[in-house]
């Protein structure tokens, strides 16, 4: 019998059930015939998690590395228990099993970028390497299965490794902005890291000149950056898990009208509130970010009687992987400080 499109062969605990929501996968680093092995040498740890672990590292001194090769040893894949996030994979293809869709258009040796969660992607680990925390990516050397179903891209020429994976794994939030927004509407973009960078290009496209376009954004650093490019009207350094704060800024900045269109990408839980004040009551809040809670979102939106349309982000929208480069192109400053972000070529 063919191994099941979706990895369901893969779950062994509980055996049966899709990947992303196994505990334990069977990460055996030889393709079966509808799959691709991928020689692994770099782990893009998603930010939320990155944060987390090394939250971890500072309470018990259990370091990165060692969190990291644990969790992949118990789990067979990288899924952050607390975080319940991964990440993304860079590396060369090993074998493509005769199965597989892309069988004939797949050859080993190709370097490709994963364009699906860690969190349901088989993964053995032979050595970690070099923890680069600043640009939140891992080297290491190990084998990964990608399903028939597993959505990857070819690494694009004009492009160094590590941008082209950081766009990548961020690239369903500005795509799904590009897609939303609509012209002459007001989008507020919480937290502007390479999501939200990304994010705020796409909006400042979207609603033109008569639009505006607002970020928040804690780190003073962070948001002189931001500023710098252009694309937003305001940048507010302020931590979004401070709403009267936020909500003041933002009633300021559009008359009390507030925004159309809110973009959470940050990587700190707490923010959901701040989030659904600053949001037009017919308006929309989208949650990126892999810290919001469900439960902080519905029940504060519920309790702030607040009958906006929440949102989770799917980080998969059909071409975004080009929507996400197509905007570093556009926007050579943007595709500067996102390598910036991103670190250099290893």
């Amino acid at each position: 019998m063919t191994p099941h499109p979706f990895g369901l062969h893969r779950s062994l605990d509980p055996a049966g059930v899709l990947p992303q929501l196994a505990r334990r996968l069977d990460a055996t680093p030889t393709a079966l015939e509808n799959e691709i092995a991928v020689s692994v040498r770099a782990l893009s740890i998603d930010s939320a998690s990155f944060r987390q672990l090394r939250e971890t590292e500072s309470a018990t001194g259990e370091s990165v590395r060692e969190q990291i090769a644990r969790i992949v040893r118990e789990r067979g894949k990288m899924q952050n228990p607390v975080t319940g996030s991964g990440g993304m994979l860079l590396g060369e293809v090993a074998t493509v099993g005769p199965r597989h869709p892309a069988a004939a258009r797949l050859r080993p040796g190709e370097a490709i970028a994963s364009l699906v969660s860690l969190t349901l992607t088989p993964l053995h680990l032979e050595s970690i390497g070099e923890i680069h925390v600043q640009t939140e990516r891992v080297e290491v050397r190990g084998t990964a299965i990608l399903f028939e179903r597993t959505l990857f891209a070819k690494l694009p020429p004009d492009f160094p490794e590590p941008v082209a994976l950081a766009a990548f794994d961020v690239a369903g939030a500005p795509a799904t902005v590009l897609r939303d927004a609509a012209p002459g509407a007001t989008v507020l973009v919480v937290g502007t890291g390479k999501a939200g960078l990304l994010c705020l290009a796409a909006a400042r496209e979207r609603v033109g000149g008569k639009g505006k376009v607002l970020a928040v954004e804690p780190s003073r650093d962070a948001a002189d950056r931001a500023r710098a490019l252009g694309f937003a009207d305001a940048v507010f350094a302020i931590d979004a898990r401070d709403p009267a704060a936020m909500l003041g800024a933002i009633e300021g900045a559009t008359g009390g009208r507030l925004a159309d269109l809110v973009v959470n990408v940050a990587n700190a839980s707490g923010t959901e509130a701040a989030s659904v004040l600053c949001a037009k009551d017919d308006g929309a809040v989208l949650f990126f970010g892999m810290a919001t809670s469900f439960a902080a979102a519905a029940l504060g939106a519920e309790g702030l009687a607040k009958p906006t349309r929440l949102a989770i982000g799917n980080g998969y929208v059909p071409g975004h992987d080009e929507a996400a480069l197509g905007l570093l192109r556009r926007h050579p400053a943007l595709a500067r400080a996102f390598a910036g972000l991103a670190g250099p070529e290893r």
